[in-house]
């Protein structure tokens, strides 16, 4: 069985965006920018929802053809490429690359993609991770937390309908006061 974990950059308030969308305030350090780079190199498949999507395929296809890439963008660029990719979305028609369209029940295929054995997976974008945390497909938590408060925009967390009990496996800070915080999913009694 896959292992599927939901990691954003987060503010301290529990937004992964501002409102209006702004993530200006998530610009990762070099060393922070490495270790988003490396586990996309060691994801076995990211599932992605349409907003997310569409921000990571209209820059990082090409970045690392542009002027100015610096290596780590390169390196960045050609990983994200060749990481194999779901979309989930009802409203686009088509995605390119190594990418693969979803259009029906987001927890049935991603319970589908779990079941599969393979590398671990990703899921990005607030709605689509949203709806697995709610299903209990979540299997770990990646919260690399940003020092400001952003006072509203895109959840981190949704509403849920149970509790969710958690391990604390990884704690890490980057430059800038970022905190990094992992945590498993404690499936069954206590510990």
């Amino acid at each position: 069985m896959r292992k599927l974990a939901f990691g954003m950059n987060v503010s301290l308030d529990g937004y992964i965006a501002a409102p209006g969308g702004d993530i200006g305030w998530s610009v990762p350090s070099d060393e922070l920018f490495q270790w988003w780079s490396d586990r996309v190199g060691a994801t076995g498949l990211a599932l992605y929802g349409r907003k997310l999507w569409e921000t990571m395929s209209s820059h990082w296809p090409t970045a690392d053809r542009q002027p100015g890439a610096t290596p780590a963008q390169i390196e960045f660029a050609r990983r994200w490429r060749d990481m194999p990719k779901v979309v989930f979305s009802s409203t686009i028609s088509t995605v390119d690359g190594n990418t693969r369209l979803v259009t029906g029940d987001a927890v049935t295929e991603i319970t589908r993609l779990k079941a599969d054995d393979g590398a671990a997976m990703d899921i990005g974008g607030a709605t689509l991770a949203a709806s697995a945390m709610r299903a209990g497909l979540i299997d770990e938590y990646v919260i690399v937390t940003h020092p400001v408060l952003v006072g509203g925009g895109t959840p981190f967390f949704t509403d849920l309908d149970n509790w969710i009990n958690l391990r604390l496996v990884e704690t890490r800070t980057f430059p800038g006061s970022v905190l990094l915080t992992r945590y498993e999913t404690r499936r069954g009694g206590p510990e």
